[in-house]
C-alpha cells in the first residue's frame, strides 16, 4: 500500500471481518491524509461496503485496530464517530419518510452533529442548499424521486459536519446527466477540503473525483495508487475479469 500522507486522518491496521465462517475483510490495512479523495473499486462481493461499515463503526471489526484524528476509535459506535466528524451515506436512502427533506437534515444536524437548535436549523438550510434541494425542502422524504433521495442522503450527510465523508455507491442508478450533477456538488465538498472515500461501480464518474484509486478483491487489497495506473494493474483487470488476484 501506498505510503500514507503525514498525520493520516484515519488509519485502519489488520482489519478482518468475519460473519460465521465467511470472511469478508482479509487482513486490510488503510490510511488517508485529511485532505485526500480515495476511490474504491472491485467486483461484487469484493468487501467494499463492509470496510465501510467497519470504518464508520457500523460494524466492530473482528480484528484490527482503527485511529480517527490521532484517536483509537475501534470500540467507539456509530453514532460517536459521527460527532468526531467521520460520516458516511449508504447505498440504500432510508430517510424518514413521514418526514419532510428538512425535517430530515435538521435531525443529522442535531443528534449527528450535536447542534443547539438555531445552529442545526442554519446547518439544515446550508446543506439542502448545496445540494440543490432548497425546493424540495417541505416535501416528505417519501415523495421524493431516486436522485432527490440520493441528494438528500448526501444533505443529511452534510448536515451531521463532516471533516472526512465516506460515499457508498451514491452515484448508483442515476442518469449521466444527474451523476454529472452529483460529481459538481462532491467537488465542491473537496474545495471545501472535506476528506472523501467513495464506492462507486460508475468507475468514469469516480476518476472525475478520486486523486488516488484502490481496488478490493475478496475481502483484500490488491492495488492502491494512480487512478490510471490501478485501471492498468492486471490484478485489477483479473478481478473485473473474475480471473481474481494472482
Amino acid at each position: 500500500m501506498n505510503a500514507s500522507p503525514n498525520g493520516a486522518i484515519l488509519s485502519a491496521a489488520g482489519i478482518h471481518k468475519r460473519f460465521g465462517a465467511l470472511v469478508v475483510l482479509d487482513d486490510v490495512d488503510f490510511a488517508m491524509g485529511a485532505d485526500e479523495a480515495v476511490g474504491i473499486v472491485g467486483p461484487n462481493g469484493a468487501g467494499k461496503t463492509t470496510l465501510l461499515s467497519v470504518l464508520s463503526g457500523a460494524y466492530p471489526p473482528s480484528a484490527g485496530t482503527i485511529a480517527f484524528k490521532g484517536g483509537d476509535v475501534t470500540a467507539l459506535p456509530a453514532t460517536q464517530r459521527c460527532r468526531l466528524g467521520l460520516v458516511r451515506t449508504h447505498q440504500v436512502p432510508k430517510p424518514f419518510g413521514g418526514m419532510t427533506a428538512f425535517e430530515n437534515v435538521f435531525v443529522a444536524a442535531s443528534h449527528g452533529a450535536g447542534l443547539g437548535r438555531d445552529e442545526a436549523y442554519e446547518e439544515a438550510l446550508a446543506s439542502l442548499k448545496l445540494c440543490g434541494m432548497l425546493g424540495v425542502a417541505n416535501r416528505r422524504a417519501e415523495t421524493l424521486g431516486l436522485l432527490d433521495r440520493k441528494r438528500l442522503e448526501l444533505a443529511r450527510a452534510l448536515a451531521a459536519k463532516p471533516t472526512l465523508l465516506l460515499l457508498d455507491e451514491i452515484g448508483g442508478g442515476l442518469t449521466d446527466g444527474e451523476a454529472g450533477e452529483l460529481v459538481e456538488t462532491i467537488r465542491e465538498l473537496r474545495r471545501r477540503q472535506i476528506g472523501i472515500v467513495w464506492i462507486e461501480h460508475i468507475v468514469h464518474i469516480l476518476l472525475q473525483v478520486a486523486e488516488r484509486l484502490i481496488c478490493m478483491d475478496a475481502g483484500r487489497i490488491i492495488a492502491d495508487g494512480d487512478p490510471q495506473a490501478v485501471m492498468a494493474d492486471p490484478q485489477v483487470i483479473g478481478a473485473y475479469l473474475g480471473g481474481g488476484p494472482k
